[in-house]
């Protein structure tokens, strides 16, 4: 027969257990730091803050899983990125990336050192070739380096796969977006997966060379018909990975699944989280894809979208609301 008096000793003891149970769960998650740029361009493109809080709301909630979330700008906390697993940033890129400016290459060297995954977004693959792409190639396994690289608007039509956690449960699909291409890689490709690769159409190097516009090089890949690997995932030789993705100007864009999925399924993959069998299935409904747009142009973004008769064609399935 069991004293009464055992009782209190036998529940300390269960829940003893069970804290440190838990305990040694959350020591053993994977912390996810997503980083949101400041506002940029129109309502609807580079949206910073709606597409992390979007990875969060598909996330939160997984086993294992700890996401950490700063929008605005880089963290102000200088412990954000301690024992992260992944860090993902989606910014403004260029010579105003937030990873270049003051001593923050080295914070993220300190971290990638630990192993964790570096992915990008957007226009956040871009650096100065001098001032953070050795960085980058080292760490993400790929850039948008300027007068190498070209940033045009095409529907992308992606009807191929490879054998990739990154790809786990994607279907051919077609998406209309900036898709940055001709990309720098190491040499040979090596340690780098394309995940997604297309044929630009022949009007994407109708432009003039620049920066960003067309160069010699990428108009006689074009011209050969070399596919264009606009996301790709990258195994460090050091360890850790790396994810690039150059799609995300038009936000919704978030409303295609298999687009979605490939995101989602990058950021488990980086931070060397399962990645389920058949990918990420995280419905999105208007509303959610809607919320948490940056302000501009100092007005509620919907207000602007509803009076901005261009931009109709993209809200037909929000009207009203």
């Amino acid at each position: 027969m069991l004293r009464l008096h055992t009782f209190p000793t036998l529940l300390i003891t269960i829940l003893m257990g069970w804290l440190s149970a838990n305990d040694a769960q959350a020591e053993n998650d994977k912390k996810i730091v997503l980083i949101a740029g400041p506002p940029s361009h129109g309502v609807l493109q580079h949206e910073h803050k709606a597409g992390c809080m979007l990875i969060e709301h598909c996330l939160q909630g997984r086993p294992g899983i700890e996401l950490k979330v700063y929008t605005g700008g880089w963290p102000e906390n200088p412990d954000a990125l301690e024992g992260a697993d992944a860090v993902i940033i989606f910014c403004t890129g260029g010579k105003n990336h937030l990873a270049i400016q003051e001593n923050r290459l080295a914070q993220l060297e300190k971290v990638m050192q630990t192993g964790a995954g570096f992915g990008c977004l957007h226009y956040g693959v871009e650096v100065p070739r001098d001032q953070g792409g050795a960085e980058f190639l080292k760490w993400m396994g790929g850039y948008f380096e300027t007068h190498w690289s070209v940033n045009p608007h095409w529907q992308a039509e992606f009807k191929a796969f490879p054998e990739h956690p990154i790809s786990n449960g994607v279907k051919p699909f077609g998406v209309n977006d900036e898709w940055y291409f001709h990309m720098r890689f190491p040499e040979g490709m090596e340690g780098v997966t394309p995940i997604l690769s297309a044929h630009p159409p022949k009007e994407t190097m109708k432009r003039g060379d620049g920066p960003h516009s067309g160069n010699p090089a990428v108009r006689e890949a074009v011209a050969q018909g070399q596919p264009q690997h606009v996301a790709w995932a990258y195994e460090r030789p050091e360890g850790g990975r790396g994810f690039g993705f150059t799609g995300l100007h038009n936000h919704l864009n978030w409303r295609n699944p298999s687009f979605r999925k490939v995101i989602l399924n990058a950021v488990l993959w980086i931070a060397q989280a399962e990645v389920p069998s058949n990918g990420v299935d995280c419905p999105l409904t208007e509303e959610m894809i809607l919320s948490n747009l940056d302000q501009k142009r100092g007005r509620n973004p919907l207000e602007v979208l509803r009076d901005a008769r261009k931009n109709q064609p993209f809200l037909s399935p929000v009207q009203g609301k």
